[in-house]
């Protein structure tokens, strides 16, 4: 991909792709304002409640240290993790409860090659006995680091979520008519009631 499209547009592209083939439209709104100057890529609708989504990350620094070696390589790699932990930071600032968002933010790396380098530490751990990136991001900073495979399960799970919601939704409203019905029933039966009582004041009349 052109360097233009590597600075974050690919990740924003496949996030979109990903939420129009799974999720249903209205659930979810891309490039939505948190507060005053935080404007998350994508936000998915689910209870009342938002989930941010971040994309915007660049494969540059991870494509060049694939291809160094020796020393360049641990410099571009302790780069790459800085740029990482950068990123988890600014996905953390999403976490807005009192905005209305869940506990946790999803940070999207369209890249299942470093997913899986951060998943096995062989990227961002600092000694072999700590945490993974992916552990410490959840753990410390409630963000869920997701690719595209994972991601799509995450989006299953929230499908499953929003149709138990339209489940429940649709069965207050078949509550709310079956009330409204026994309402209108209980008002025919007082009319009826009523016509039935002139007509036998009438008859006794007669």
């Amino acid at each position: 991909f052109p360097v233009t499209i590597q600075r974050g547009v690919l990740g924003e592209f496949y996030l979109e792709q990903i939420l129009q083939n799974i999720l249903p439209p209205g659930s979810y709104v891309l490039q939505h304002r948190l507060a005053e100057g935080l404007v998350v890529d994508a936000c998915i609708k689910l209870d009342g409640r938002l989930l941010p989504i971040d994309s915007k990350f660049s494969l540059e620094n991870y494509n060049r240290m694939l291809e160094a070696s020796g020393e360049q390589r641990l410099r571009l790699e302790r780069q790459f993790k800085e740029d990482l932990k950068k990123r988890i930071d600014e996905t953390a600032k999403y976490v807005q409860p009192r905005k209305g968002t869940f506990e946790q933010a999803l940070m999207f790396i369209p890249s299942e090659a470093i997913y899986y380098d951060l998943l096995v530490n062989r990227v961002g751990a600092i000694t072999e006995d700590t945490d993974n990136l992916i552990q410490r991001a959840a753990n410390k900073y409630k963000v869920i680091i997701v690719s595209p495979t994972s991601f799509l399960a995450y989006l299953q799970t929230v499908l499953q979520g929003l149709k138990a919601l339209q489940i429940e939704e649709t069965a207050k409203d078949i509550i709310q008519r079956v009330g409204e019905l026994g309402k209108h029933l209980k008002t025919y039966e007082e009319y009826h009631n009523k016509l039935g009582n002139n007509l036998q004041t009438y008859r006794d009349w007669e």
